[in-house]
């Protein structure tokens, strides 16, 4: 069985560049979440105007997860939480990884050639979590530390969190340009044709219907 990397945050470039796509990892310290494409369009506006942002995101792990919240009177209790897809987020994360310097992103179904660019650039990795695994993901919940943005529904907020031992995650694109998702890709073009030609065959050779 593969051996599960233990992260604490925040990571060094150091820490980051000495993963690989494919390590299975668990973080533990501080994360900031959100699933909203409004949220990413408001950080990039943020940055662009050099106006400093609500939560502090400098070499932070901005995570692309939402999920269910409760307002209370001290705040907001997060009852659990789960990945959303992060190809949404292609159009915003080449630039947001290069100007925050983040180390850390993630969610599921990973990111484009451009953003891997930008990750390897300054030193980031994108972590692929388990898709409707908010049972296992939100038992590492601790605290919720910060809520910024509150005019935005509940799960597109910058919210950050405490967690112990989140995931396992695992490293789907690392910092030196190895991505999983493009892998994959490469893998199943070469076999298309194969697997065409296995059907036409099949096909050719099925008794004609009466």
């Amino acid at each position: 069985m593969q051996d599960v990397k233990k992260l604490s945050l925040p990571l060094s470039e150091t820490d980051v560049r000495s993963l690989r796509a494919g390590d299975l990892v668990t973080l533990t310290g501080e994360i900031v979440i959100t699933a909203g494409m409004p949220t990413h369009e408001r950080m990039l506006d943020y940055l662009r105007r050099g106006e400093p942002l609500p939560i502090d995101l400098k070499g932070a792990a901005l995570l692309h997860l939402g999920g269910y919240s409760e307002e209370t009177e001290g705040g907001l209790d997060l009852v659990y939480m789960n990945p959303t897809t992060s190809t949404r987020f292609n159009p915003y994360m080449p630039e947001l990884i290069r100007a925050l310097g983040l180390r850390v992103t993630g969610g599921k179904g990973g990111l484009d050639a451009a953003s891997a660019a930008a990750m390897q650039e300054v030193g980031c990795v994108y972590l692929s979590f388990l898709g409707g695994g908010c049972t296992l993901l939100s038992q590492a919940i601790r605290e919720v530390k910060a809520v910024a943005w509150n005019d935005l529904i509940v799960h597109y907020r910058l919210t950050r969190l405490q967690v112990e031992d989140l995931g396992p995650a695992t490293v789907g694109i690392d910092a030196h340009g190895r991505s999983l998702y493009e892998a994959g890709a490469h893998t199943a073009a070469d076999r298309l044709p194969a697997i065409l030609d296995g059907l036409a065959a099949a096909r050719a050779s099925a008794p004609s219907a009466v």
